[in-house]
């Protein structure tokens, strides 16, 4: 796998695991929660600077805030108990199905 795509995926994970904590942290009201969003999101931004080495802004900004949306739904449906109805799932295949596209079709993904 291109050293990218393991730099994308890894600020994809970062952000992922900050967005959860950011939930559980209960608005900032719990240390430890509130202490892990701060590092997952600087990790997270530190991976994608050094991403952006190799990928256009637009096309990484695309596929990471989209895998984070897709991952960040799921954890919320299946750790949050959030309720998913089908226009949810509907609006998280078509962000997959761009994702996909992007990333198979699209000549835009490397500088």
């Amino acid at each position: 796998m291109p050293k990218h795509y393991i730099l994308l995926i890894l600020a994809v994970a970062a952000e992922t695991v900050g967005t959860s904590a950011l939930q559980a942290s209960q608005q900032f009201t719990r240390l430890w929660p509130s202490a892990l969003v701060v590092v997952a999101y600087a990790i997270s931004f530190y991976l994608l600077a050094l991403t952006l080495k190799y990928m256009p802004v637009g096309i990484m900004y695309a596929l990471w805030s989209g895998l984070g949306i897709v991952f960040i739904a799921l954890i919320g449906w299946l750790y949050f108990g959030q309720k998913l109805d089908g226009a949810a799932v509907l609006g998280i295949a078509l962000i997959t199905a761009g994702i996909i596209v992007l990333n198979v079709f699209s000549k835009s993904t490397l500088h």
